[in-house]
């Protein structure tokens, strides 16, 4: 695969992923949600932490708007470490499955960033309104972004029998995590590189001699 098809690739994905999130940021409420199918739905939410939700100013004592700033900053150098990867596998002529792999890492991992650093000073706050792209009362600075997601599947939604210890009875659910295009990215990437580590990494093959 060569430069010209990975930024296709990369193009494509960030097109879709800022186009959905754009159109969910600018149509629904924060946590307003419509059913696609009873197992797949569009629900509107933000992230500010990292995966999971996750923030450092759980873990650090740090304010939140400090942790987010320093996870925005984390994410761009390891944009900058994957964007070198990426150069130098297509530089040397890498599988094409390690090349479609990092693309579609970084491409979602581009898209997310793209949130993270633009859509505080670009959006106003979603809570009770609808938000408007490129407000005059931006919701937060530069580098405070919120991520966009909007994909949720809950492909099992029931309630624990009674019999079942601790849990009985308590609202059962899966799969909970909310997420985007530029996750679904980055997910197919790590899960390319996983099950086709052999094709993505192939050993070099030893010259055999003979006496």
């Amino acid at each position: 695969m060569n430069l010209k098809k990975s930024l296709i690739i990369i193009v494509l994905v960030l097109i879709v992923d800022q186009i959905s999130k754009i159109y969910i940021k600018t149509n629904f409420l924060y946590e307003q949600s419509h059913e696609i199918f009873s197992w797949f739905k569009i629900y509107f939410i933000e992230n500010s932490g990292a995966a999971w939700g996750t923030k450092l100013s759980d873990f650090l004592p740090i304010s939140e708007s400090t942790g987010k700033l320093i996870l925005t900053i984390f994410r761009l150098f390891a944009i900058s470490g994957i964007g070198y990867w990426l150069w130098d596998i297509i530089r040397k002529q890498s599988p094409k499955t390690l090349i479609l792999a990092v693309s579609l890492i970084f491409a979602g991992a581009v898209g997310n960033i793209i949130d993270s650093v633009f859509y505080g000073v670009i959006f106003n706050d979603s809570h009770g309104q609808v938000a408007t792209l490129f407000s005059d009362d931006p919701y937060g600075r530069i580098f405070h972004g919120k991520v966009v997601d909007m994909l949720y599947f809950p492909l099992i939604d029931s309630t624990w029998p009674d019999w079942v210890p601790w849990v009985g009875g308590n609202r059962f659910r899966f799969f909970e995590p909310v997420f985007n295009i530029a996750d679904t990215a980055i997910s197919t990437g790590v899960g390319v590189l996983i099950v086709f580590n052999k094709k993505a990494f192939p050993k070099k093959q030893k010259d055999e001699t003979s006496d």
